[in-house]
């Protein structure tokens, strides 16, 4: 591994060794099979979810809209752990310099942060859909979903400067291994020689305050909508406002769930396993897993791909 000394002949590590999922080399071509199959379905179906919005009029929404902006977080996301854990599966030499690493960090908790808060303001569109259908399109104006798309984005940003800041002033000693098979925040701070109670402030304050307003917001749209699919008079309206969340409310449940089971594990040696574990829920499966979610109910979305796939067909066929 690469080091470096200081003036009091302390080693510093600029190059970590990432363990992955199994020293077993038995499981790795299976597991790199797995979870390229994975990656490549969550690429094609959120490339796809972009698409079909582009070509179809009927998708340009305000809730397609913030939908193409969540495809896109997740293609981002997906694609910032996944190449390395493919990579580590089939070469010996598992490093990732310390940039890298911090790199790695920075980008997966900017989508991380920014798909959070974009799942709240969807949260919001559908209350006002639900709640205020005539008013919809006036409420939901272009301006104020390019605000609130940019206002996520900025954030999740920030937040990943000053959490990826308070990594970099710290201190890594050898042994230099990370028992993970990316840089995730408990993994990078396991290497740790220096005082991290700042960096771990910092996290613990940022993480409270985005799961806690974000979840309100989520919270607060879905009371508000429950008690106007109650107060319906027509099941009709009842089964469209229900079919409208669906969708929506099993994506949140996913991601918060996931979430949760990632920071609430406890900081133990035999929790390694749950952390990757819920690690890969959340880069590789989450993000295969939302278009799947938001197109198998949605008859807009299924008629335009039948439409491209007739079509690429039929032109094959002339």
């Amino acid at each position: 591994m690469t080091m470096m000394l200081d003036n009091r002949n302390q080693t510093f590590l600029t190059t970590f060794f990432l363990l992955g999922f199994s020293e077993d080399t038995m499981f790795e071509v299976p597991l790199f099979f797995l979870f390229l199959t994975i990656y490549v379905i969550a690429l094609m179906g959120n490339l796809g979810i972009i698409v079909v919005r582009k070509i179809n009029p009927k998708l340009h929404t305000p809730m397609y809209f913030f939908l193409s902006h969540l495809s896109f977080l997740d293609i981002c996301y997906s694609s910032v752990f996944t190449p390395k854990l493919l990579e580590i599966l089939v070469v010996e030499q598992r490093t990732i310099s310390l940039k890298g690493c911090m790199a790695q960090f920075f980008f997966g908790c900017a989508c991380v942060i920014t798909e959070m808060f974009m799942l709240a303001v969807m949260a919001y569109d559908r209350f006002v859909a639900v709640c205020n259908p005539l008013l919809y399109t006036v409420a939901m104006s272009h301006k104020l979903c390019a605000f609130l798309v940019a206002g996520s984005y900025m954030w999740g940003g920030l937040c990943a400067v000053m959490l990826t800041y308070t990594l970099t002033e710290l201190s890594y000693c050898g042994p230099g291994i990370i028992n993970h098979f990316g840089c995730e925040y408990s993994a990078i701070l396991s290497l740790s020689c220096s005082d991290p109670t700042f960096s771990q402030l910092v996290c613990l304050v940022i993480s409270i305050f985005n799961e806690t307003s974000s979840l309100l917001i989520i919270l607060a749209s879905y009371i508000f909508i429950v008690v106007t699919i109650i107060k319906m008079p027509s099941k009709g309206g009842l089964q469209k406002a229900f079919s409208t969340c669906a969708s929506h409310l099993t994506a949140i449940s996913i991601f918060h769930g996931v979430v949760l089971l990632l920071y609430c594990i406890p900081n133990s040696q035999n929790s390694w396993l749950l952390v990757k574990v819920a690690t890969v829920l959340f880069t590789v499966v989450i993000p295969m897993l939302n278009p799947l979610i938001y197109s198998l109910r949605n008859k807009d979305v299924k008629e335009t791909v039948r439409r491209l796939i007739s079509s690429k067909i039929h032109s094959h066929s002339i």
